[in-house]
């Protein structure tokens, strides 16, 4: 990628680390030397009077070790990117090592050999430097002071296709063996790899993924064996970004095939970079990698207070005896506004539940957290009830058909209303969970798609909306239609059912999904795949170890305990909420 090493030449007046350094080699016995290689991240390569012949050897940096009082008995490896070319993440580093150490972790940095080697992979000999680096760290353990068993990686770019490489391919042997350190495992426990490149068969050599990451023809490249050591993840990837998202997505996919707990983190609008560090601090602490993990609490006892409403309204959906296919088994269907005191912005957020389309609780813990949480925050929230249960099987209906018509009708209720209530009728979200989840592609991807005849001049207006979030969509893969996704949704034949036509009115989406959800996180994975590759910068989180309902009781400090911040976040990202 030639990546421009000299990125946070800024930095030199922080000069080299002030850790300990320790070379990985002994003198004559490192792998594959090459004259043209150095091992030295660019500020100090930088400096004036720099001699590359004293820096051929790949060394550990160790920091000084956490205070006593939060120490977590754990390690994190600390590698930088630079696209193989040069270790040029100084600032990453610091802030890494700075933030990681007051969270109780002894960090240490790990500088390999670069540029490319001649004549071998881009990676082959920074390989074998990490392979020899994570022996010696775990060799260092009970000196340190920390398990030799809770060793984890946080990477950037070219250093987290290194990272990737240490987490899934340990097994395969780099380099022949030279001491008796090299018969202490290399396997790392876990790592937080943000933006890898070189992870498609399309970039693979080096470059930008030359078809984004899609195509018959490009893969997850073999590099990664994915072997019996194989850790848990947190990847982290802009939409943007040259060097694919495909990668992350790719290789979540494969590690939910093999039941290994990862989280997934695709932030809309931004390129090559490192993003979400809290999201993976929430997940080291969701595995139990910084501790034992808090007691849950439930969602419902966070949020009890409707003190930030000013008012509510109930209203109909439908005129009566013009509602289309009703049925007398079927609940029936309204909206509620619920106004903010301190109204904050124009936008508005429509919130319904889910229920497998046989009931659905606007009163629930799936509805009335969120609509608290954004009248808080000055928005304006209506919540729907839609016709349950499922029409019955002789109406030749589908199970979402009669839910379908309710939202297309309550989105342009609520189109109709907003600007006499000081609203914008162009800033309107839908909002669902599980079915609701469902529901809600079925209105940011179908919105074209008529679900009904017009019955009055409200229905003259577009029923389009300008977001959408999906609460862990169940019912989106053709593997799980009407049950928990055969196979986790991880094959190639299964793929999003029909009813979604993603037509030309398709808009963002916010995904959040639990990774253990047998309705599974592949619903939102791959429907925010099918966006990309339309050119829609949808956002989305997954969940280490959550199940369907993630955020019903949640320990504090974890993803699904923040979760609602996540919305807010996305709504920020792409200006919503102005």
């Amino acid at each position: 990628m030639k990546r421009i090493c000299i990125s946070l030449i800024v930095l030199l007046s922080l000069s080299t680390f002030a850790g300990k350094r320790e070379t990985i080699w002994p003198k004559g016995k490192m792998p594959d030397f090459q004259e043209t290689q150095i091992a030295a991240m660019t500020d100090e390569a930088g400096q004036e009077g720099f001699k590359p012949q004293d820096h051929r050897t790949a060394y550990l940096e160790w920091f000084d070790a956490p205070a006593k009082e939060v120490s977590n008995g754990a390690c994190m490896i600390l590698i930088s990117g630079g696209s193989y070319m040069c270790c040029c993440d100084v600032g990453l580093i610091h802030t890494w090592n700075e933030e990681l150490t007051k969270l109780g972790f002894q960090c240490v940095n790990f500088v390999y050999r670069t540029p490319r080697p001649e004549g071998l992979p881009i990676y082959q000999s920074a390989w074998e430097d990490g392979q020899r680096a994570v022996r010696m760290v775990r060799s260092e353990a009970r000196k340190r002071g920390f398990d030799p068993e809770k060793i984890g990686a946080i990477s950037m770019s070219a250093g987290s296709h290194l990272a990737l490489m240490l987490a899934t391919s340990s097994q395969t042997r780099s380099y022949e063996p030279i001491d008796k350190l090299d018969t202490v495992p290399c396997h790392i426990n876990w790592a937080i790899v943000n933006a890898p490149a070189y992870g498609t068969t399309d970039g693979e050599t080096g470059t930008p993924a030359i078809r984004d990451g899609y195509g018959v023809d490009v893969q997850l490249s073999k590099a990664f064996q994915f072997d019996s050591k194989t850790c848990p993840m947190s990847l982290h990837h802009g939409g943007l970004d040259p060097y694919t998202p495909c990668t992350s997505t790719q290789v979540y996919r494969q590690l939910r095939r093999m039941n290994i707990p990862a989280e997934l983190h695709l932030y809309p609008d931004v390129g090559h970079g490192a993003f979400g560090f809290e999201r993976g601090v929430e997940f080291m602490r969701q595995m139990g990698f910084m501790g034992k993990v808090e007691s849950d609490v439930e969602l419902m006892s966070r949020f009890t207070s409707d003190e930030a409403v000013a008012e509510k309204i109930h209203q109909e959906i439908w005129p009566e005896g013009k509602m289309p296919d009703a049925q007398e088994h079927q609940c029936h269907p309204y909206l509620e506004w619920y106004l903010p005191k301190n109204v904050k912005t124009k936008a508005i957020q429509i919130i319904y539940s889910g229920g497998g389309y046989y009931g659905n609780n606007p009163d629930g813990f799936e509805v009335v957290p969120a609509r608290r949480y954004l009248n808080e925050l000055g928005m304006t929230v209506v919540e729907v009830k839609y016709r349950t249960p499922r029409p019955t099987p002789e109406s030749g209906l589908a199970k979402h058909t009669s839910a379908w018509e309710d939202i297309q009708r309550a989105v342009r209720v609520v189109r109709s209303q907003a600007a006499e209530r000081g609203l914008d009728p162009e800033r309107i979200g839908i909002m669902g969970s599980s079915a609701g989840g469902h529901l809600t592609l079925m209105g940011v991807t179908s919105s074209k798609h008529q679900s009904y005849l017009p019955i009055d001049d409200i229905d003259k207006l577009p029923c389009n909306v300008q977001w959408g979030i999906g609460i862990y969509p169940a019912y989106s893969l053709t593997d799980g239609i009407d049950i928990e996704n055969v196979g986790g949704g991880n094959a190639d034949d299964a793929i999003l059912v029909p009813e979604f036509s993603f037509d030309l009115a398709t808009s963002p989406m916010l995904f959040i999904h639990g990774d253990s959800d047998g309705w599974a996180s592949m619903n939102s994975v791959k429907a925010w795949e099918k966006m990309r590759s339309m050119g829609i910068q949808s956002e989305l989180h997954t969940l280490a170890t959550r199940k369907h309902c993630f955020q019903y009781a949640a320990a504090p400090g974890t993803g699904s305990y923040t979760w609602l911040d996540r919305i807010w976040e996305f709504l920020s990202t792409k200006g919503f909420n102005k």
